[in-house]
């Protein structure tokens, strides 16, 4: 699995916990260190932890494993990292103080949306007779 695909996994995986504002940080051209960072926000510890145990054990079963973690104790910024591809889940206050994306502002930023939230599309209306409007 390349950088892309192993990116587009762990999004999908964010987005099963509940994960959000999810940013993609593309650091190719910025750094050897890796391909992407991932950051997302979550609303308390147990979230974050979530999140990050939803990640790890579904890439794990896939065959992939972190080589680093970091901040299970803490759970308010857990860093996941896979090499290619460095997950940070934030609870929200600690991304607001830490603000990779300021940090790392020569990235180019790539805003996830969650597919469950896009809008559905409009029905098609079935073609009909015009209607008459009666008038006094």
């Amino acid at each position: 699995m390349d950088s892309n695909q192993l990116t587009k996994r762990i999004t999908d995986l964010i987005f099963n916990k509940k994960g959000y504002d999810i940013k993609i940080l593309d650091l190719r051209n910025l750094t050897a260190m890796s391909d992407f960072f991932i950051i997302c926000s979550a609303d308390s510890d147990t979230q974050v932890k979530a999140i990050a145990d939803e990640v790890d054990g579904r890439l794990r079963q896939d065959g992939i494993r972190s080589w680093h973690k970091e901040g299970y104790k803490a759970l308010s910024w857990v860093l996941l990292d896979f090499v290619d591809v460095i997950v940070h889940i934030f609870k929200k206050d600690a991304r607001e103080y830490y603000n990779l994306e300021k940090l790392w502002g020569d990235a180019p930023i790539t805003v996830v949306e969650d597919p469950a939230l896009a809008p559905a599309l409009p029905a098609k209306k079935k073609p009909g007779r015009p209607r008459k409007v009666q008038t006094n």
